[in-house]
């Protein structure tokens, strides 16, 4: 596993005063997640109207989580966070390791599990830690191949040893 230095943005446990950035990121979350939810119920009622399409999208659905079933990680790649979310509450939440903190992983809002509030944008956080250590290494990596040599390369060698080869036939004649 690769080293990966994380990030911390405030302090979850301590007491924390929201910002003016905090409140315009709430703003613009909700204001999403409205949108968003806009979309939904107009892609349902076309669903609604339209059993081929919501055929279709069942099944674009169940693709999509097959394929995230088959991205399963170890707990030794799962790097665990706790959160302060804009409503106050402190949540844990989880991401693949080689994020440096919960927002670039995706984690720019979530639903308060404490007091059932959607959207609520994380304001505070800091890595706990993995959730679990990793494995020891049962044998060292082999080293990478040696890259094979360009014909030009190959040419190049190919007519210095002809040189040589030369070289040494003159010696012996001489």
């Amino acid at each position: 596993m690769r080293e990966v230095e994380y990030r911390s943005s405030g302090v979850p446990l301590e007491e924390y005063a929201l910002t003016r950035r905090d409140h315009r990121r709430q703003n613009q979350s909700e204001e999403t997640g409205e949108s968003i939810r806009l979309q939904v119920e107009e892609d349902n009622a076309k669903c609604r109207a339209d059993p081929a399409r919501a055929e279709r999208r069942r099944q674009a659905f169940e693709a999509a989580a097959k394929l995230m079933q088959s991205f399963k990680k170890q707990d030794h790649e799962i790097m665990r966070w706790r959160v302060r979310l804009y409503c106050g509450h402190i949540i844990e939440i989880a991401a693949h390791y080689t994020y440096t903190d919960p927002i670039s992983a995706g984690a720019y809002s979530k639903r308060c599990p404490e007091c059932g509030e959607d959207e609520q944008t994380i304001v505070a956080f800091e890595p706990i830690g993995l959730r679990a250590e990793p494995p020891e290494p049962t044998e060292p990596t082999p080293p990478p191949p040696p890259k094979k040599p360009t014909r030009a390369q190959l040419e190049r060698r190919l007519k210095a040893l002809e040189e040589e080869n030369e070289r040494l036939r003159g010696k012996l004649t001489g």
